[in-house]
């Protein structure tokens, strides 16, 4: 039995085999890449030339600062260009050349944005890539279109055009080809059907070459994606080491804390247990110290959960975590939060003890007497600024608490940057890769 589906299959199959095996595809197909090919070599030539000047120039005027402003521009406009090439490559020869920029947080100063645009590896590929499409790309581009029109120029010499090109008795070159008379002119015309036969099967084919040539320089190469690997292994060895140093500050914060109370209580109780009929005011006085005791206890044991995982961040999420962290500060205080969800507990944990430490570095060592914090999240990314006005100078080196909250970011694949010149303002920017529920 055959349903109504299985027929048109049945169908479809039957009319592409009369027709041939894919003679028409074959036939659009070669027309659609001769067009695409041509398309592109009209666009890639003065695309790649405009980015590639205004790259230069832009770059060759940093020294005198106007370099600094522009040059964050122009190079945005040259990664939409490369952009725009990626997506052709996917769509049009099925090469798939996905980009690795690194991550800039969007409030960085223009300082850091330039530097930190030229010092990432794929804007580099990025500027070497415009004079191999200005070049090789244009031919390899084009010869699509080529192979498929000049042909036609063989039939045109064939059909009588060759008495215009040799009046006077010259030779006229197609191809490899000399034409002087009209035997010589059919030659010409039999090399166009064997160029339109090489044009038949292999135009998809060139225009894929051309998007090959593109990944070969645009894609990233083994080298940076071990680097890449190095670098996310060492983070997450330093998030190992860290928690485990993490649990022996809890093991240590309880045996000397809250258990050396507890253990001084009961023997309190026990004391008390035999007073009470010998000595009732002594152990009244006992029973109050154990109330003390049990409070204190209390507390330091609130400070451990605390200092594990706040409860406000468990039960309201980042936003007011920081918040709460803000209210408890000695200096001046604002946050803004717009935060449409809640990201993943890990991830929420991280930023709050991120900003728990800066905080903590620009009331102790900033001499701040006002902050700024300011949490959004776009683009799938969750971005944290702390602005202080303090004496600047911050850096992050070896030691410092800074460095420990890019190891800590560093797990999630996150980001740190810091704009802190001599005499303030300090900015600290952190961004974390993650979506909100």
């Amino acid at each position: 039995m055959t349903t109504a589906a299985g027929s048109a299959r049945l169908s479809g199959m039957t009319n592409d085999t009369k027709s041939g095996p894919g003679t028409g595809s074959r036939a659009r197909g070669m027309g659609i890449a001769a067009v695409r090919g041509l398309a592109l070599a009209l666009v890639s030539l003065p695309g790649s030339v405009l980015c590639l000047v205004l790259s230069l120039v832009s770059i060759a005027l940093i020294p005198i600062g106007v370099g600094i402003v522009t040059t964050p521009w122009v190079l945005t406009g040259v990664r939409a260009f490369a952009d725009w090439r990626r997506v052709l490559a996917a769509e049009w020869g099925g090469v798939r050349i996905p980009p690795a920029y690194r991550p800039l947080p969007k409030d960085a100063n223009p300082w850091t944005r330039t530097f930190g645009m030229l010092a990432d590896p794929a804007t580099r590929r990025d500027l070497l890539w415009l004079p191999v499409d200005m070049t090789a790309g244009f031919f390899t581009a084009l010869l699509p279109a080529v192979l498929l029109l000049y042909p036609l120029e063989g039939f045109a010499i064939a059909a009588g055009l060759w008495r215009v090109f040799t009046d006077g008795g010259g030779t006229y070159w197609y191809g490899f080809v000399p034409v002087t008379d009209q035997t010589s002119a059919f030659g010409a015309a039999a090399l166009g059907v064997g160029l339109l036969f090489l044009a038949h099967f292999y135009t998809p084919s060139l225009l894929q070459a051309h998007f090959r040539l593109t990944r070969t320089v645009l894609g990233s190469n083994q080298g940076e994606l071990a680097e890449r690997v190095r670098v996310l292994t060492e983070t997450r060895r330093d998030a190992v080491d860290t928690s485990a140093a993490e649990l022996r500050r809890i093991e240590r914060d309880l045996h000397d804390g809250a258990q050396a109370r507890l253990v001084a209580m009961g023997m309190d109780l026990g004391t008390i247990e035999m007073l009470l009929d010998k000595d009732p005011e002594k152990a009244r006085q006992l029973v109050a110290q154990a109330r003390r005791s049990s409070a204190d206890a209390l507390s330091e044991l609130r400070d451990l959960v605390r200092g594990i995982h706040p409860p406000v961040l468990a039960e309201r999420g980042l936003g007011d975590a920081v918040r709460a962290l803000a209210l408890r500060l000695p200096v001046t205080t604002e946050v803004t939060v717009e935060l449409p969800g809640r990201a993943e507990a890990p991830v929420e944990s991280a930023a709050y003890f991120a900003v728990s430490e800066v905080l903590t570095n620009a009331v102790k060592h900033a001499g701040a007497d006002r902050i700024w914090i300011d949490l959004h999240h776009s683009d799938d990314m969750l971005r944290i600024s702390v602005t202080d006005n303090g004496k600047g100078g911050a850096v992050i080196g070896a030691g410092s608490g800074l460095a420990g909250v890019e190891r800590r970011l560093g797990t999630f694949d996150g980001v740190l940057a810091v704009s802190s010149p001599a005499g303030g303002p300090t900015m600290v920017t952190m961004e974390i890769p993650c979506a909100l529920s």
